[in-house]
C-alpha cells in the first residue's frame, strides 16, 4: 500500500476516534420500540441496574421491575407512598426508594425485591443515590430543604446536610464529593459526602430552575438540565460555566453517556436533545431524537447502549390546565439506533 493511502486511513481513523478517545457515533438516535405496560400510578426516575437486567420504574405507590432483555415485569415493590427515586447498593444486596409521601426510604432485597425496613428522613425525599466512595445513600428532600445521609450496610441515618434550597437531582463524583441541583436558587451545591458540609455555591445563570443533572467523571464536567431550555455545562472543580447549549421544553432528566462522550436531556415536549462537545472543546446541540410528548425522564443501559424514557399517552388538556395521562397507556420508549 502506498504511503499516501496508508496516511489517507490513518486521518480517517483519528476522526472516527474523535474526543478522548472515544468513538463517536454517527447515525441518529431514534425510537426503536415502544413497551406498553399499563398499570397505575404516575412516574418518576428510572433506574436501570445492567449487571442484573432489571429497570426499576417508579409509579406514585410502587415499583415496577422490567426485564431489561426481555422487557416484562418481573416484580413489584408495593407500599412506596409518593416514590420518586430507586437507588442501588450491589455490594449489600439492598436497594433504597425514597417515598416522598410519607418522608421514607424502603430498603429492599435486590434479589427477592422483599421490603427489609423503613427509614425516616428529611420531609419530601425526591432524587436519591448511592455513593460508592463513602458507601452511603443519600436522599434529596425538597421540603425540608436537605439532605439524609443513610449507612448503605445498615440503613442507619448518619447525618444531615442543610441546602437553604429546594433540591432536585443529584449526583456523585465518586471521590467524596455530591453535586445537587436547587431548583428554587438556581444553582448547584458542592457538598463533601463525608464530612456532610458544604463545600461550594455556584450560580447556574443563565440557566433556571435546574432538574437533571449529570456528570463526566473523567472530564471533571457537570451537566445541569434546566426548565428555561438550557443545558448548563460548568466545570466541577471550579464552577465556572463552560457552555450553555439549547434543549427541548420541559427537561426533567440528564444522562452523560461514558462511551460515547455525548449528554442527553429528556424532554416532556417529546425530544431528547443530544449535546456533543467539539473539536475545539466547545459544545453544541449533535440532535434532537423526536420521542413522545411526556417523556421526561430517562436511563440508560450501558450493556445495550440504549436509553429507556417513560411516558404515557395524554389527553387535550382544558383551558389553563395540564394535560393528563390516559388511564392505562403508561408506555416504555426505547431509544438507540
Amino acid at each position: 500500500m502506498k504511503r499516501s493511502l496508508i496516511g489517507a486511513f490513518a486521518a480517517i481513523g483519528l476522526l472516527v476516534i474523535g474526543l478522548g478517545g472515544q468513538a463517536q457515533p454517527s447515525a441518529p438516535y431514534k425510537v426503536l420500540k415502544k413497551i406498553d405496560l399499563g398499570g397505575e400510578g404516575a412516574w418518576d426516575y428510572l433506574t436501570a441496574d445492567a449487571p442484573a437486567r432489571r429497570l426499576y420504574i417508579t409509579r406514585t405507590s410502587h415499583v415496577m421491575v422490567m426485564d431489561l432483555d426481555k422487557h416484562t415485569v418481573v416484580g413489584d415493590i408495593p407500599g412506596t407512598k409518593g416514590v420518586h427515586g430507586v437507588a442501588l447498593a450491589p455490594k449489600h444486596k439492598r436497594g433504597f426508594t425514597s417515598n416522598g409521601g410519607d418522608s421514607t426510604v424502603t430498603i429492599f432485597d435486590l434479589e427477592s425485591l422483599k421490603e427489609k425496613s423503613r427509614v425516616k428522613v428529611g420531609t419530601g425525599p425526591d432524587a436519591i443515590l448511592y455513593d460508592p466512595a463513602t458507601d452511603r445513600i443519600f436522599t434529596m428532600n425538597a421540603g425540608s430543604k436537605d439532605v439524609t445521609a443513610l449507612a448503605a450496610g445498615t440503613g442507619e441515618v448518619v447525618g444531615t446536610v442543610k441546602l437553604e434550597g429546594r433540591p432536585e437531582f443529584a449526583v456523585s463524583d465518586e471521590k467524596g464529593t455530591i453535586f445537587v441541583n436547587i431548583e428554587d436558587k438556581n444553582e448547584v451545591v458542592a457538598f463533601d459526602a463525608k464530612d456532610l458540609t458544604v463545600k461550594h455555591r455556584w450560580p447556574l445563570s443563565p440557566g433556571e430552575t435546574p432538574t437533571g443533572l449529570a456528570i463526566d467523571l473523567a472530564k471533571r464536567r457537570l451537566f445541569s438540565t434546566c426548565r428555561n431550555e438550557k443545558m448548563i455545562i460548568l466545570d466541577a472543580d471550579r464552577g465556572k460555566i463552560l457552555a450553555s447549549p439549547a434543549i427541548g421544553k420541559g427537561t426533567d432528566a440528564c444522562i452523560f453517556d461514558r462511551a460515547t462522550g455525548l449528554a442527553f436531556s429528556s424532554n416532556r415536549d417529546g425530544t431528547l436533545t443530544v449535546v456533543e462537545e467539539t473539536a475545539d472543546g466547545k459544545y453544541r446541540v449533535r440532535e434532537n431524537v423526536p420521542t413522545q410528548y411526556g417523556a421526561k425522564t430517562m436511563a440508560l443501559d450501558p450493556k445495550t447502549q440504549r436509553f429507556y424514557l417513560s411516558t404515557a399517552q395524554f389527553k387535550e388538556p382544558a383551558v389553563g390546565k395540564k394535560a393528563a395521562p390516559v388511564p392505562g397507556t403508561f408506555t416504555i420508549l426505547v431509544v438507540g439506533k
